[in-house]
């Protein structure tokens, strides 16, 4: 495949989840492994050690335990990222423990993920971690939510099984906001309906995980409605060449950008039109996300660094309050009328927490009240105040434009990640 062809194909983000031992390791393995995505050296390696451990069959598992050894000696590794690649496709695994403790880590893994995939032991069927994850899955509202009913060859590729698990998670799942739910019987270790379809589960007439992961349509993940456009940096490179030229650059964040519309500057409130949009390869007519690109406007406009180009009959809500569901990262507790940095786009402010509302109990979706002493990796629902106004819109709208990391002043911890509401 020629290095253009390559730049071009669509890239997926997928994260995965589960409890302890349901196999993720396995899975990620079997999906590398079957779609050829390891070299043969790698493949050998495990081979022997498999055989070292006198384990009947290759342990896929270990192409992403080394991960696992790190840990024990007392290096953090959050999320485990893996690249590979088929002809239709490139992708990304973030792999997020599965223990409790780590529901900070699943939710950085999550956070930017097209599709989830959620994996269950045939065996236990639907258990607390499942739901957990789900809810994770709906906050943070992941386009596709797959379901791998995993150890298929465990229950005897049993259909009862499957139906039963299917039907558990269905009832449960409905409460959620989940907007595209797939179930797939799969069993990792022997691969069946993983990237090759099973033999042994002739009842099942759905796709295999790999044929679903290179096929869902994830292009409309992205809002193309609202037009946003934080500005990153402002480019002004004095040369001969390009004497006058001042370009804004930056990520689409939202909508479609064409050259010839009326736009508006934020905070300013300036009005202008696109006069051109360059990219790395050249100069091209419209822009969406998630492109980078560099935007020059008709006017001599006052735009700098954290400032947002939006259309104007379409805008952002320009606040300095803001109500967030939080997933709290530190060790120190959240603290009420406390002082943090923010960020959100390309701005930073700082804020205080004004109030929170509630606790939100992870297994159960109860609204605790009550206790509102907010610990790592809980979830609450709060209330902040910026020093200045920054430009959001609310998170099931824009999933960039509706996130902001809060930042401890005194270490430089990120201590939350939060969805405007």
């Amino acid at each position: 495949m020629d290095n253009q062809a390559y730049q071009n194909m669509e890239l997926l983000r997928f994260t995965t989840a589960g409890s302890v031992d349901d196999g993720k390791s396995t899975l990620i393995g079997r999906l590398l492994y079957d779609s050829k995505s390891i070299h043969q050296d790698q493949y050998e390696a495990i081979e022997a050690s498999s055989l070292r451990k006198g384990e009947t069959e290759v342990n896929l598992a270990l192409l992403t335990d080394g991960l696992k050894a790190e840990r024990e000696q007392g290096i953090t590794i959050d999320v485990a990222y893996r690249y590979f690649s088929t002809p239709r496709r490139k992708f990304i695994i973030a792999d997020t423990p599965g223990h409790i403790q780590y529901t900070r880590n699943m939710v950085t893994g999550a956070s930017t993920a097209n599709v989830a995939l959620i994996l269950v032991d045939a065996r236990n069927g639907v258990v607390e971690q499942t739901r957990r994850h789900a809810i994770i899955a709906s906050l943070l509202q992941i386009p596709h939510l797959v379901i791998c009913i995993n150890k298929m060859d465990l229950v005897d590729y049993g259909e009862e099984v499957y139906e039963t698990i299917k039907e558990d998670f269905s009832s449960f799942s409905s409460k959620l906001d989940i907007n595209d739910l797939t179930f797939i019987p799969i069993s990792a270790l022997k691969g069946d309906n993983v990237v090759d379809k099973s033999m042994r589960m002739d009842w099942y007439g759905g796709t295999t995980l790999m044929y679903y992961l290179e096929n869902v349509h994830i292009s409309s993940d992205h809002n193309f409605i609202d037009p946003r456009f934080p500005v990153q940096y402002v480019v002004r490179p004095n040369t001969d060449d390009f004497h006058d030229y001042r370009g804004y650059a930056g990520r689409v964040a939202g909508g479609v950008m064409k050259k010839g519309d009326r736009v508006v500057v934020l905070p300013s409130g300036f009005t202008s039109t696109i006069k051109k949009i360059d990219t790395y390869d050249g100069e091209i007519e419209h822009a969406h996300p998630p492109m980078s690109v560099t935007m020059l406007l008709e006017d001599e406009i006052d735009v700098s660094r954290g400032d947002m180009i939006v259309r104007e009959n379409n805008q952002p809500e320009v606040t300095q309050d803001l109500e967030l569901m939080v997933c709290w990262f530190n060790e120190k507790a959240l603290q009420l009328k406390g002082k943090y940095r923010i960020l959100h786009t390309t701005q930073e402010a700082r804020c205080i927490v004004k109030e929170v509302r509630y606790r939100l109990d992870i297994n159960t979706l109860h609204r605790d009240m009550e206790d509102k002493n907010i610990e790592m990796n809980e979830i609450a629902r709060i209330v902040i105040r910026t020093t200045k106004p920054l430009f959001a819109d609310a998170y099931r709208k824009n999933r960039i434009t509706g996130s902001v990391i809060l930042v401890d002043e005194g270490t430089n911890e990120t201590v939350a990640a939060g969805m405007v509401i």
